[in-house]
């Protein structure tokens, strides 16, 4: 049997419910506040691109989690919306 190999789980994520965080110049992120086993401290929803832009995973029916993705995409258009899991 070969070496086994442990890869740790990283539990720490600094972030605040409702803000962007600007993972790249073409990656954005707005956590949603629905903490649990699944969504671990909540819905993470990616923005991608700029201007015309798509949206990952858009989160949970949360007026505040809507509210926060309005003001993160204002004045841009979003011309795609994938969600990856229900």
């Amino acid at each position: 049997m070969g070496k086994r190999i442990v890869i740790p789980y990283n539990k720490e994520l600094e972030f605040e419910y409702g803000e962007v965080d600007q993972l790249s110049p073409l990656i954005r992120r707005v956590i949603a506040n629905n903490p649990g086993p699944f969504t671990f401290h909540g819905t993470g929803t990616f923005i991608i691109g700029q201007g015309e832009v798509a949206v990952i995973d858009p989160g949970p029916l949360d007026q505040e989690h809507v509210d926060a993705l309005l003001r993160a995409t204002q004045g841009e258009k979003i011309t795609h919306i994938f969600v990856t899991h229900t």
